[in-house]
């Protein structure tokens, strides 16, 4: 049980560090909003490990809402940014 407990652990931390990582490879976004998640990912890094300091409150209240947070930020800046890929540019002719 404690196997698949810290497997999910690690597969959320990997998905949230490649959500992160994928937004700021977009060089068509300003800077803030490529760096955004990456910021709230080490944010949550460093929450989480303020455990090892004794203060698991403050982690537990700090940690979860910051990494949802990256994910719910780059999954709309990856969706935008597919949507101004496969949208036509304006004024162009979008029959083949």
């Amino acid at each position: 049980m404690l196997f698949a407990v810290a497997a999910i652990g690690i597969a959320i931390f990997a998905f949230t560090l490649w959500c992160a990582v994928t937004v700021a490879r977009i060089k068509d976004l300003p800077l803030w909003r490529r760096y955004l998640p990456l910021a709230l990912f080490l944010a949550s890094v460093v929450a989480s490990a303020l455990r090892a300091f004794d203060m698991p409150d403050v982690a537990n209240a700090v940690a979860f809402p910051l990494n949802v947070a990256v994910v719910v930020v780059a999954l709309a800046e990856m969706r935008a940014a597919r949507q101004r890929r496969e949208t036509p540019e304006a004024g162009g002719d979008i029959t083949p």
